[in-house]
């Protein structure tokens, strides 16, 4: 690592680039992304209302990474900017980068920590808007064959921002389109671009045991719900335990439970919310199913009626190999072959850029987040802060991968 010089607007630390990278951000340019990624913390919004998020990235779009205002428009609080090409006629390929944050108090003690009680990025998105804005920066500087889009996208954490994007067609006739994710299991300097499944689908459910009332001291009068309840906890768990191959990934989780007002009185009903993580079809079948399947017959043993009811949420992501080879040549042309690293595990997290790769090719990366001498912190923890090296990291692997598939793609269409 080596210190760039360059002064910033807040803070305290200086501004430091990989020293692999260091040539790539000339001048003012570490500065001002790090300020911007400081100045998105400190001031994060919540899903929906990333009204002044959306006003300072789209300054910031024109402002740090050179867009002409004309190419910078807002949808909604999403932030759409078009860098061109070299060539009018070449497939569009296009960059997400999300916005949101998370109704988390922060606890890092970080000297530009959220000023917003109760909201922070525990997630990274603070630096995955940066980072787009980064490889506007570069794409600017070095335009890829065709024109690329920067997606700022708002609501991933709802699950509502991605389908907002597609359904306004802001990314109508993309040939590609690319993302990132941050990841303190990772250094500064490893990416993980593998093909398969990178993420799972995420639906939600809500199951409402239906019973009859009593006093505490007479359960025979009552069909107690709250019983009924412990015993569907237990056998939920069944259908991972019991149902997959061990092999297959899966996860049932219960993560609310509701019931009652009182400690002498048996409520008539009781409500339990959770969701289903899978990386496949059939396993995402057959989890839904099974949840069904079990509230019905365990509420019928207890004298209970069951109501469930199902949320699809984002499929699951499963990176094709041809973008998925285009971003490993991007990786190794900006860092070098060993910053490839394997994932390793089973990610049974969503992400709702699995919405585009329903109807887009693309491929979807995890950045390594955590200083050399750091350690791991889970995302949406009060104590998560993705490492401002990062940002270099993601924003030119992002922009050649963008440099990358707009080549290929304009060479074979």
């Amino acid at each position: 690592m080596t210190t760039s010089g360059q002064p910033l607007a807040s803070g305290s630390a200086p501004t430091v680039v990989p020293l692999a990278l260091r040539s790539l951000f000339p001048g003012p340019l570490p500065g001002q992304l790090v300020s911007l990624r400081r100045a998105l913390h400190q001031h994060p919004e919540l899903s929906g209302v990333e009204t002044e998020t959306a006003r300072r990235l789209a300054t910031a779009l024109t402002d740090v990474a050179g867009l002409r205002p004309a190419d910078v428009r807002t949808i909604g609080t999403a932030v759409i900017g078009r860098v061109r090409g070299r060539r009018p006629d070449a497939p569009v390929v296009a960059l997400r980068g999300d916005t949101d944050a998370l109704p988390i108090q922060e606890a890092t003690g970080l000297p530009y920590a959220s000023e917003v009680p109760g909201v922070m990025h525990a997630c990274g998105h603070d630096v995955h808007a940066t980072w787009a804005v980064g490889a506007a920066a570069l794409l600017v500087a070095t335009p890829a064959a065709g024109d690329v889009l920067i997606v700022l996208q708002p609501a991933e954490e709802i699950d509502r921002g991605a389908a907002a994007v597609l359904d306004a067609g802001a990314v109508d006739g993309v040939a590609a389109i690319f993302g990132a994710h941050v990841d303190r299991r990772f250094t500064v300097g490893q990416v993980v671009a593998d093909d398969g499944p990178l993420a799972a689908s995420a639906d939600t459910f809500t199951i409402e045991l239906v019973g009859h009332g009593a006093h505490a001291a007479r359960p025979q009068e009552s069909a107690d719900p709250i019983v009924g309840a412990g015993a569907l906890i237990g056998a939920l768990q069944s259908i991972v335990a019991r149902r997959l191959h061990p092999a297959t990934p899966g996860v049932v989780t219960i993560g609310t439970i509701h019931a009652g007002t009182a400690n002498n009185i048996i409520p008539d009903h009781a409500v339990l919310t959770g969701t289903l993580r899978t990386v496949d079809p059939t396993t995402r079948r057959l989890l839904r199913d099974e949840v069904e399947r079990i509230a019905t017959a365990t509420a019928a043993a207890y004298r209970l009626e069951a109501k469930v009811t199902m949320e699809l949420g984002p499929p699951p992501i499963v990176n094709p190999p041809g973008p998925t080879a285009w971003a490993r040549q991007a990786v190794r042309t900006v860092l070098g072959d060993r910053a490839l690293a394997p994932l390793g595990i089973v990610n049974l997290a969503a992400e709702d850029f699995a919405r585009y790769m329903e109807r887009i090719p693309g491929c979807f990366l995890r950045v390594g987040a955590r200083e050399p001498d750091g350690k791991p912190v889970a995302a949406h923890s009060p104590h998560f802060a993705a490492a401002e090296e990062s940002i270099f990291v993601g924003a030119a692997v992002l922009a050649e991968t963008a440099r990358v598939a707009s080549g290929e793609l304009a060479v074979s269409g």
